[in-house]
């Protein structure tokens, strides 16, 4: 099948949260025979950042998208070019037109792809005349990267034909162990962007445990962050690219993920960070959402906390052979049960109307 993709960027993981998971999706599509093209407009500077070239598994199309007329010609350019037509969320520049536009392509498949389920559910609940709920119905599909049957219900009340979640997964050929670095050694390490709806849930869950632990040594990845950092125990990195990922992951005694507080709230939407992380063997420690036992068992391959007073006391009980035999079962789970390659599987199957 031809597969056209509207999102935010494939080259670039720059204010980019979704990279990694569609760069694992399609590459994962293409090796089961797929065609596939990704449009993406210019924006944010993620052209300027980019970490990789435009890979062999899909062709991308980066369009300027300073004016509408620019937008509309993009989507005139895929028209009649495939058979699928996805419209993912968050795109970032106008994503109104997007979603009205990708239905106006009339391809035998229009998909509404929401990368960022409970923030999306949230806005159109809240306001009854969001452009969006008007297409929701029209779309074939809604897909997600997360949110189980509580996102799968919210959508459906929408009018949704149907909403089926595709999680966030792990791509093994990305993100695997590698060698410790010294200059990234540290007692706990997070990475995450500086983003509103997670920003109180890090300062609880990361920043507090740093000031209850001064004695600890600390490391902050991310963009945004550069005026909140004062610790002495704590260092920031700044953007990290997606080739540093694995050393990130590797180099810590652990690290930690923080949901943002849509996805907590919802529960069931385990961030692409925890896979990336247990993929490379970190010992995770994470904050506590509903579902997290659906993915990783607590105590065996995932160590959970409810707040930043549990984070450091779960930091100061592990050493380093609990924090290897974490990050070794997490692997193994995941490896079996929550790659890419599973998740095309699942894609082709919803797509074919079997029980996916």
């Amino acid at each position: 099948m031809r597969f056209a993709f509207f999102g935010s960027s494939l080259v670039s993981s720059y204010w980019n949260g979704a990279c990694t998971y569609y760069r694992g999706l399609l590459r994962c599509l293409y090796a089961r025979g797929h065609e596939l093209t990704f449009y993406e407009p210019i924006a944010y500077e993620r052209q300027q950042h980019r970490d990789i070239e435009d890979p062999a598994y899909a062709r991308v199309v980066v369009y300027p998208a300073d004016t509408e007329a620019q937008v509309l010609r993009a989507l005139e350019s895929a028209r009649g070019t495939a058979d699928i037509v996805v419209k993912c969320s968050g795109v970032g520049v106008h994503d109104e037109l997007l979603e009205a536009g990708v239905l106006d392509l009339n391809a035998p498949v229009s998909i509404f792809w929401d990368v960022d389920a409970p923030a999306t559910l949230a806005r159109m609940e809240a306001d009854p005349a969001d452009p969006l709920r008007e297409h929701v119905a029209s779309y074939d599909l809604v897909l997600t990267y997360g949110g189980g049957q509580p996102v799968v219900r919210r959508y459906r009340a929408l009018g949704a034909r149907d909403c089926v979640p595709v999680y966030n997964a792990l791509d093994p050929t990305t993100h695997h162990p590698v060698a410790p670095r010294k200059d990234l050694g540290a007692d706990l390490a997070f990475l995450g962007n500086r983003l509103p709806d997670r920003e109180a849930r890090v300062e609880e869950f990361f920043f507090r445990a740093v000031g209850l632990l001064p004695e600890r040594r600390f490391l902050l990845g991310g963009s945004g962050w550069e005026d909140r950092v004062r610790e002495p125990n704590l260092r920031y990195l700044g953007h990290v690219t997606t080739r540093e990922h694995n050393a990130l992951n590797c180099s810590p005694l652990s690290v930690l993920n923080v949901s943002r507080e849509s996805m907590a709230a919802n529960g069931f939407s385990p961030p692409t960070r925890i896979f990336e992380a247990a993929g490379a063997s970190a010992c995770v420690i994470t904050d506590a959402w509903e579902g997290v036992e659906t993915f990783l068992t607590p105590g065996e391959e995932v160590l959970v906390a409810h707040d930043g007073a549990e984070v450091a006391e779960v930091l100061e009980q592990l050493d380093a052979p609990r924090a290897r035999r974490i990050g070794a079962a997490a692997r193994a789970r995941i490896l079996e049960a929550h790659t890419y390659a599973h998740r095309a599987a699942q894609v082709e199957a919803i797509l074919a109307g079997a029980p996916a």
